[in-house]
């Protein structure tokens, strides 16, 4: 069996939910294949090696770092990653920027899609990510949802991709143009094809695939159903969609079902412990309510709130109802980065500033917490209970960042918090599955300079047509 050993951390930290977390001086963490096998302080290891005499086959130094479980990204577009600053630089609300980039993206390839997601998801990988779900919802030219699985397979990533889908063009009354959306025929044909070639249920899967229609304005009720009824005939098949994300949107479910967003997708049967919306900005007390007597899940996204305005979420209010939350980057295009610590930090921030209606208040939401919703919330999102914190029988995606460096100078009283409230670095080490993927800053399965240079080239063939 492959086995590593983690020694020396500053700090080992695992979440145990409600903010609480499992904090460890001078941590030792020993893994054996895929699995998590022992959690301890030093005299803790050399107490558990006299009795079970392990063999080490590698062994990564953690000194002067912080060791956390791997962050998990529940929300994604990675293909936009090609077209960073379009529409955000001066400012576009979300409908206007979907309809200003719908031509761009009308003209991605196979190439350009898989290139984009092996981008992404190393700039992903080196800032703490072991597992992302994806929303791949447009499928022009060549492009198949085959082309982001093999990039990922490549970066070493744990995957949850999702098969997107657009029906509703805008000579139906949807968003997007006729040219973009495909046959609902079409798009459950292949949602079968997917499933039954790349998921696997299993535990420590590495890949698992869900089923997500876009939004309300980009597909039809039917496709709606359908794709909840196909998803459940099968095992850890989830269903994503985004939802209330702008008040357009709430806007746009009364004028065309008569009901809000929410209301309409329980409607459809889209409620449930195996959906996760995106965004959810702009629920009401009642439909906060709702998520959590569902169970249904949400996926904050804050910086891309954010730059396209579209509001902020009252993730504390979800909290407190019991509602299961996780942390997205959401788009490179409506993000334009891909660095998920620092959206930890960003999550914090705006929860404390409040949403409409809320006075900003400094404690409504803590570093701890905020690193949860990247941690245990992910895993809660995504229906996993083998990742998201750091213990025996758990999946070996662990990760550990410095902190005694310029940018941690002087916040060294509190280890775990200082890596949101201080600027947001890079994983010193990030291990995901077992495998080194990150070692010492580097990352090792292969050469980013030249897939930067591709990426570059394709992104302007791409913009100018």
């Amino acid at each position: 069996m492959a086995s590593l050993l983690i020694k020396n951390s500053e700090l080992l930290a695992s979440p145990q939910g409600k903010g609480k977390w499992l904090e460890l001086k001078d941590a030792y963490l020993f893994t054996e294949n895929e699995q998590i096998r022992f959690v301890g302080t030093a005299a803790e290891f050399q107490a558990w090696q006299k009795t079970h005499k392990p063999h080490i086959d590698q062994s990564l130094d953690a000194k002067g770092c912080v060791v956390l479980p791997g962050f998990i990204n529940g929300h994604h577009h990675l293909y936009q990653s090609l077209t960073r600053t379009l529409g955000t630089a001066g400012g576009m609300a979300l409908f206007d920027w979907l309809k200003f980039l719908y031509p761009i993206w009308g003209r991605l390839t196979s190439d350009a899609v898989y290139t984009s997601a092996k981008l992404a998801l190393t700039e992903l990988v080196l800032s703490g990510c072991t597992t992302a779900a994806d929303h791949l919802y447009i499928f022009p030219q060549d492009v198949r949802l085959e082309d982001e699985i093999a990039a990922a397979q490549e970066v070493g990533i744990r995957f949850h991709p999702t098969r997107g889908s657009m029906s509703l063009g805008e000579s139906q009354g949807g968003l997007p143009p006729d040219y973009l959306v495909e046959k609902e025929e079409s798009i459950l044909k292949d949602s079968v094809r997917l499933i039954e070639q790349f998921h696997d249920p299993e535990p420590f899967s590495m890949l698992r695939i869900g089923l997500a229609p876009c939004s309300p304005f980009s597909v039809t009720s039917n496709l709606m159903r359908e794709s909840a009824r196909l998803a459940r005939s099968y095992p850890l098949v989830n269903l994503h969609t985004h939802l209330a994300e702008t008040e357009d949107e709430n806007q746009f479910c009364l004028d065309s079902f008569s009901k809000r967003p929410l209301d309409y997708a329980d409607s459809l049967d889209w409620t449930g412990e195996d959906v996760w919306f995106a965004h959810m900005v702009h629920p009401s007390d009642l439909e906060i309510k709702q998520l959590a007597h569902s169970h249904s899940g949400v996926c904050h996204c804050p910086s891309s709130n954010m730059i396209l305005a579209s509001g902020i979420a009252p993730v504390r209010q979800m909290l407190d109802a019991g509602v299961r939350v996780g942390l997205g980057v959401d788009g490179s295009a409506s993000n334009d980065s891909n660095h998920f610590l620092a959206e930890v930090r960003q999550a914090m921030l705006l929860q404390r500033v409040g949403w409409p209606g809320f006075i900003s208040r400094a404690d409504r939401f803590s570093a701890r917490e905020a690193l949860e919703l990247a941690t245990l919330g992910g895993a809660k999102l995504l229906r996993r209970d083998d990742i998201g914190r750091l213990e025996p029988g758990i999946a070996a995606d662990i990760i550990a960042f410095k902190i005694d460096d310029l940018a941690h100078a002087g916040a060294l009283s509190d280890p775990l918090a200082s890596l949101v409230t201080c600027q947001p670095g890079q994983v010193f080490h990030s291990v995901i599955n077992g495998k080194i993927v990150v070692k010492e800053g580097l990352f090792q399965a292969f050469d980013t300079s030249s897939l930067i240079k591709h990426h570059n080239r394709l992104s302007q063939t791409l913009i100018r047509g």
